[in-house]
């Protein structure tokens, strides 16, 4: 077959646009046009490669009109990928959220009352000069809400997998907020201080409950999202990432100031706020394959979770 020299370099730009796109993965790509050469390493993803190679060829002259169109079909993907990702997050969270629990800490705290009292008392000496100074006395005791946090539902009886900080006081009292409003006693029936974890337990049956995955098998970049009761205030809030680091070891600090040490965690730049603690950290198929324990206070993107396989052994031991 004959080519004229147009042709020629019109057919090599397409095959060389279709083979980038192919090794999408492989590092810094290259691509010769005339005597320009477009950078395409610094493009971060897949769909935003193609869009750019898409737009290059199409400004050439020598591409046909023909290859053109289908150059545009390639740079459409991009929509289509990104409608895809946004139909598998949506419905993951979908069939995640209703098994995800609000964790409300409640105890009794002291009911104090003020009074104004002259500091000199009945001291003759300095008398009474007018001056009063507050005191507080106790007057009894009132049961108020003092933390938040949130749980998943791992079994259709009830049992509740969340972090062992979340509800490590032992003279509180734990009620779980479910999807739908409404409210249970929740008892904790293990506190595990070497991961972090905790198992409760509420009445009733048929929960709905989440599918646990599998976290040996996470990849860098991976896409996962986050349920959870952030800041204590906003139940159920979603927030959406990817696995930025695996096997990292955290030096974890609760609200008392006690510092553990947890190894070959999940860092995800998925937000993971205060309250978010025991929440699940799901993959696109809305299974668990982690349990938010931790967030860096000194930046806005760095989280941990807890591997969902570090926990499997731990519920298959501990539940009935």
């Amino acid at each position: 077959m004959k080519l004229f020299k147009g042709q020629f370099r019109s057919l090599l730009l397409v095959i060389l646009a279709i083979a980038a796109v192919s090794a999408v993965g492989a590092g810094g790509y290259y691509f010769y046009q005339k005597e320009h050469t477009l950078l395409i390493s610094k493009v971060s993803s897949l769909e935003s490669q193609v869009a750019a190679l898409s737009q290059a060829l199409q400004e050439s002259s020598t591409v046909s009109e023909a290859n053109k169109q289908q150059l545009q079909e390639i740079s459409n993907r991009h929509d289509v990928i990104s409608r895809s990702q946004d139909d598998l997050l949506t419905a993951a969270v979908a069939k995640a959220a209703p098994a995800v629990v609000s964790i409300v800490i409640s105890k009794d705290v002291p009911l104090l009352e003020v009074h104004y009292e002259n500091p000199f008392g009945n001291d003759p000496f300095f008398g009474d000069f007018g001056i009063r100074v507050p005191t507080y006395r106790q007057v009894g005791t009132q049961k108020q809400q003092v933390g938040a946090g949130t749980g998943f539902i791992i079994r259709s009886d009830g049992y509740i997998l969340s972090n062992r900080h979340v509800v490590d006081d032992t003279e509180a009292e734990y009620t779980a907020l479910l999807s739908s409003g409404e409210q249970k006693p929740a008892r904790v029936i293990y506190r595990d201080d070497t991961y972090d974890l905790a198992i409760l337990k509420i009445d009733g049956n048929n929960h709905p409950a989440l599918s646990l995955g599998n976290s040996s098998l996470l990849q860098l970049g991976q896409t996962v999202t986050a349920i959870g009761n952030a800041l204590g205030e906003y139940n159920n809030s979603v927030s959406v990432g990817i696995i930025s680091g695996l096997n990292r070891t955290i030096q974890a600090q609760d609200d008392r100031g006690r510092v553990e040490t947890l190894e070959n965690v999940i860092q995800t730049d998925a937000a993971i706020n205060r309250g978010n603690s025991g929440g699940p950290l799901l993959n696109l198929s809305g299974q668990v394959i982690g349990v938010n324990v931790a967030m860096d206070r000194y930046a806005n993107d760095i989280a941990f979770a807890i591997p969902i396989d570090t926990v499997k052994p731990i519920i298959n031991r501990i539940l009935p």
